[in-house]
C-alpha cells in the first residue's frame, strides 16, 4: 500500500468515526423523523413548497410544507404533489390560528402525513389529541420551558424552540438563551433548536446541549431547488446579518407582531404609514379598530410579490439573521453536506487538540 493510499484510508477511517459520533449526537431526532440526518427544513411560506420539501427529504433531511393561509383542498394538493416527488418523510406545518385548523388537521390524516408541526400560537390539547388520533406526530413551538412542559403534558411528541434571530414572525429571546433555558432541563420529548443557525459547528454545539435536532430555514431559501424569484435570491446573497431587521412598532396603541425581514423601501414605507394611521385616528378621521386594520393589511400579497414575483422593493424579503451565511446558489444535497462536514470538521479539531493536550502531559524522558 502506498503512503497515499494508506492516508486515504486512514482519513476515510476518521471521517466514518466523526459521522459516528454525530449520528449518536442527533440519533433521538433522526428517530423520531425517520431521516438520515436530524434537520428539519424551516416551514416558509411560498417558500417551502412540493419542491424545495421533497429535495430537502430526498437529500437526508425532513422537509416540512408551510401551509400558510392555504385551504384544505390546496393543502391537499400540495401534500399529494411533495408525494409524487418523494418517498422520504416529510411533515406540514400548520398554523394554529387558521379558522379551518380541524379540516387541515384532517386533510393531513387522510394523505397519511406523518408528522404535523403547529406553529402561531400554543395548540390546545384538544388540537395537539386531534393530530394523534389522525396517526401522526404532534410538533409545536415551545417559547419557554413552563410552555415546553405544558406541551409536553398535553400530547406534544416534540418541541421546536426558535430565538429571534430567526426570520419571519419572531420572540423577544434569542436562540442561544433559549436552548440554555430549555435543553438541560427538559428531556420528556426531543427538542429542536431553530433561529440563526448558518453552520455545522453550531448544530454540533445545540446537540451536545441536549438537541435532537435542528430546524432550518435561511440557509435553504437559495437552493437550487427552491421556486423564489432569482431577485429574491439575489437579495439574500447580497445581504449582511444586520439588513435582518424586525418590523418596528410606533405606538403601542397599535401593536405589530414583529417580523424579520431584509429591510427596503416597503419596510421604509410602513413607518410613515403606522405614523399616518395614527395622526387619522388621533384627529378623529377613523376609529382605533379601523386603523389596526389598515396597520395589519399594509403587508397583505407582500411575501408574494417578493417571492414569486420578484418584486423585492415592495414585498416583504422575511429572513432570519443567518442570512449573511448565505453566499451563492447550491443544491439542497450539497447544503447539508457543508452542514454536515462543518460539524465533523468541528469534532476532528476537539480530538487533535485533546491529543496534543495528552501529548503535554506525558512525563519527558529522564525527569526526576
Amino acid at each position: 500500500m502506498t503512503d497515499a493510499t494508506s492516508h486515504a484510508a486512514e482519513a476515510s477511517a476518521q471521517s466514518r468515526l466523526y459521522r459516528s459520533r454525530l449520528d449518536r449526537l442527533w440519533k433521538r431526532g433522526r428517530d423520531f423523523l425517520g431521516t438520515r440526518t436530524a434537520v428539519m427544513g424551516g416551514a416558509m411560506s411560498w417558500v417551502s413548497e412540493r419542491h424545495l420539501v421533497s429535495a430537502i427529504s430526498n437529500a437526508g433531511g425532513f422537509g416540512v410544507l408551510a401551509c400558510g393561509s392555504m385551504a384544505p383542498d390546496q393543502l391537499a394538493a400540495e401534500i399529494a404533489g411533495t408525494k409524487a416527488l418523494t418517498d422520504k418523510p416529510f411533515g406540514v406545518n400548520v398554523i394554529n390560528m387558521h379558522p379551518a385548523l380541524d379540516q387541515l388537521i384532517d386533510v393531513c390524516r387522510e394523505q397519511g402525513v406523518g408528522h404535523v408541526v403547529v406553529a402561531g400560537g400554543l395548540p390546545s390539547a384538544a388540537t395537539l389529541r386531534r393530530i394523534k388520533d389522525g396517526g401522526a406526530k404532534a410538533m409545536a413551538f415551545a417559547p419557554t420551558l413552563t410552555a415546553g412542559r405544558r406541551l409536553a403534558k398535553h400530547g406534544a411528541d416534540a418541541l421546536v424552540i426558535e430565538g429571534t434571530e430567526a426570520g419571519g414572525h419572531i420572540g423577544p429571546v434569542s436562540t442561544t438563551v433559549l436552548a440554555q433555558e430549555i435543553l438541560p432541563d427538559l428531556r420528556e420529548v426531543p427538542v429542536f433548536v431553530a433561529g440563526g443557525i448558518g453552520r455545522g459547528e453550531t448544530i454540533l454545539s445545540y446537540l451536545e446541549l441536549g438537541a435532537a435536532g435542528v430546524q432550518v430555514g435561511t440557509r435553504f431559501v437559495c437552493a437550487t431547488e427552491c421556486v423564489a424569484h432569482p431577485n429574491f435570491k439575489q437579495a439574500f446573497i447580497r445581504a449582511s446579518a444586520r439588513d435582518a431587521q424586525p418590523s418596528v412598532q410606533i405606538d403601542p396603541r397599535f401593536p405589530v407582531i414583529p417580523v424579520r425581514a431584509l429591510a427596503n423601501e416597503a419596510s421604509k414605507r410602513f413607518m410613515e404609514f403606522q405614523r399616518d394611521i395614527i395622526a387619522k385616528v388621533d384627529s378623529g378621521i377613523m376609529s382605533r379598530d379601523e386603523g389596526m386594520l389598515e396597520i395589519e393589511h399594509f403587508w397583505a400579497g407582500a411575501l408574494r410579490r417578493a417571492v414569486i414575483e420578484g418584486d423585492v422593493e415592495n414585498g416583504s424579503l422575511m429572513a432570519g439573521q443567518s442570512v449573511g451565511l448565505v453566499t451563492r446558489e447550491q443544491p439542497v444535497a450539497d447544503i447539508l453536506a457543508e452542514l454536515i462536514a462543518q460539524a465533523e470538521s468541528a469534532l476532528a479539531r476537539r480530538a487533535m487538540d485533546a491529543a496534543s493536550l495528552d501529548l503535554m502531559a506525558e512525563p519527558t524522558v529522564g525527569a526526576l
